[in-house]
């Protein structure tokens, strides 16, 4: 076989496992794009929160505990994380990628003390995973169909809430703050919710995460924050963000096919070191291209006038 046809073999195989990793990490994907997007508050909470929920839920999983409790504590302690980047940000004027900054580089203490050690494995542990009929549990079949379903239902869910009023309030805020307070909306309740929403998906994703792959690390959120703006950028490009829809959809389409290029480069013969290097290429193109399009759009003007 030739080289093309060994890494389409190669990528083919990795499609299932990687769709399913996709998935789950598409929430994390989620929770950088609502502080980014909907409410113009610069975030790094994610990178903390994502190992916080892993952690919390690996501790929950090995003492016995349902694996929804596992998910809905992993959930609440996220939710917790981002509420504290928010209320460091908002009471003591701090910019908000400094208290992310703070707030990622204390959990990772916090991590240790939850968990005792700096790893921890839950092989053996029931998952949500084992619940779904007729399919093999660990397998990646059954983590699609679990993960995709979620996902659908928090598309759902988050899109009929920022079309309430307490949604349009939200998006309010992000848009411009002093005119929906000027309006009597609650600046610091919905930036709080907000950011302490975004904390919770990412502390979900990670509690998803170590359910999937059967252990939890203090350092399984390294790297996690370029990914997912990478994903990001992706996602935006592919639906756009003209509407609510289209920007709620971004993080899922934008981590599919993001997961799917790395699987691609790594079918190709990438070594994985490379994969960040080629992944902050990749961002910072992606965030260069409006720019470079606006500097050669006089030229092109001009060129155009000469015709």
């Amino acid at each position: 076989m030739g080289f093309f046809e060994t890494t389409l073999a190669s990528f083919i195989a990795l499609i299932p496992v990687t769709l399913a990793q996709s998935l789950i990490l598409s929430f994390v994907v989620l929770g950088i794009m609502i502080p980014f997007r909907m409410l113009s508050f610069p975030d790094l909470t994610s990178e903390g929160a994502f190992p916080l929920g892993g952690c919390v839920c690996g501790v929950l999983l090995a003492a016995g505990a349902s694996p929804l409790v596992a998910i809905a504590v992993a959930l609440l302690a996220g939710f917790l994380a981002g509420c504290c980047t928010a209320f460091i940000h908002l009471r003591f004027r701090i910019h908000s990628l400094l208290a992310g900054i703070l707030i990622m580089t204390m959990l990772y203490s916090v991590n240790l003390r939850i968990m005792g050690r700096s790893n921890l494995s839950v092989f053996g542990n029931p998952t949500v995973f084992d619940w779904v009929p007729g399919m093999q549990a660990g397998f990646p079949a059954s983590k699609i169909v679990v993960a995709g379903l979620i996902s659908l239902l928090v598309l759902a869910l988050l899109y009929f809430f920022f079309k309430t009023e307490k949604g349009t309030a939200v998006r309010a805020v992000g848009s411009n703050p002093d005119m929906a307070e000027a309006q009597g909306i609650n600046v610091w309740a919905a930036t709080i919710g907000g950011i302490g929403l975004a904390g919770a998906f990412s502390a979900g994703s990670g509690a998803l995460m170590v359910q999937s792959q059967g252990f939890a690390d203090v350092n399984m959120g390294l790297g996690i924050l370029i990914n997912g703006l990478a994903a990001l950028m992706i996602g935006e490009a592919i639906t756009g963000k003209q509407t609510v829809l289209r920007q709620l959809a971004a993080p899922f389409v934008g981590a599919i096919v993001y997961y799917q290029l790395v699987s691609l480069c790594l079918a190709a013969g990438m070594p994985p070191p490379d994969l960040k290097l080629a992944t902050g290429l990749f961002v910072l193109t992606m965030l260069a291209l409006p720019s470079l399009k606006l500097s050669r759009g006089p030229a092109a003007a001009k060129e155009t006038f000469r015709e």
